[in-house]
């Protein structure tokens, strides 16, 4: 599959330039422009990552947003063998309007969609007592007669070497950011289980207060209705000594009565039945 045209103006576009002496930090300056109207993830790469410091090295530009990007090459010892031999690979991508994703993952479900762009980097340090001169010229003149096929060939075998230098780059920061992600989507998960174990207490406890208030709610109201339907003063009052003897039960007067009556009856006969032995006993 084809890959898209440019996304981005990267200026400068072919190559970086860094002007030595190399003895301290040296930068350089790009520029990225997004011509388009849409909003583009970029990425920035290079084949020697120990030896650049980029700040930003990734981002999303929207339409017709620039942003400059500063390249920092650290303090080195100069040599012109290297001086083409550091290259950087900007990597650009249309934002999908139908999800959000993660800016590491992009890369990865929509390769078809990747567009990147390699701008080599050139040293020039002015010469000085303690460098040597180049032999360039002299190498040249004593070159053999099929010193172009093998200067070709050398092309050749630098351009594999970069492209493993960018694999291996890319696999090296794939890695440690996929690292860096998993730690980061574990204490995401951590601080969202947390959050949602105190989110369920809250709701218990919510709904305990909910229920107290209703159950006192309902208290006040029953105990209303009661005092409402029950007159004041059909309850009577009554004061009672506490060391007085407890009311006896009320009695019966028919009943009462009759038990009298009968109890003199029976003292009337018992006393007759005295009356007449005391007698006989006399007569005797």
């Amino acid at each position: 599959m084809a890959k898209p045209a440019q996304l981005l103006n990267i200026e400068p576009a072919n190559e970086l330039k860094f002007l030595g002496p190399f003895r301290t930090a040296v930068a350089s300056y790009m520029r990225l422009t997004n011509p388009t109207d849409h909003d583009i993830f970029f990425k920035i790469k290079t084949t020697a990552p120990k030896k650049y410091c980029v700040r930003p090295n990734c981002g999303l530009l929207e339409p017709h947003e620039s942003q400059e990007i500063a390249i920092v090459l650290q303090p080195f010892i100069f040599d012109s063998n290297e001086k083409n031999k550091h290259k950087f690979m900007v990597q650009s991508m249309v934002k999908p309007d139908d999800e959000e994703i993660n800016l590491e993952d992009l890369w990865k479900k929509y390769p078809e969609k990747l567009m990147d762009s390699k701008l080599r980097c050139v040293f020039e340090c002015p010469l000085d007592s303690n460098q040597p001169a180049p032999v360039a010229e002299s190498a040249t003149v004593a070159a053999p007669p099929n010193s172009k096929q093998s200067a070709a060939a050398s092309n050749d075998a630098g351009a594999q070497f970069a492209n493993a230098q960018f694999n291996a780059m890319s696999n090296e920061d794939e890695q440690k950011s996929e690292a860096s992600l998993l730690k980061e989507v574990k204490k995401l998960r951590d601080n969202e289980s947390v959050l949602r174990q105190e989110n369920l207490q809250l709701r218990e406890q919510i709904i305990q207060l909910h229920m107290q208030v209703d159950g006192r709610a309902k208290e006040q109201s029953s105990a209303a209705t009661a005092a409402k339907s029950v007159p004041v003063q059909s309850v009577p009052v009554h004061y009672q000594n506490p060391y007085s003897p407890p009311p006896q039960l009320a009695r019966n007067p028919p009943l009462e009565l009759m038990y009298t009556v009968i109890a003199a009856v029976v003292m009337g006969i018992i006393g007759i039945l005295i009356g007449k032995v005391m007698y006989s006993e006399g007569n005797k």
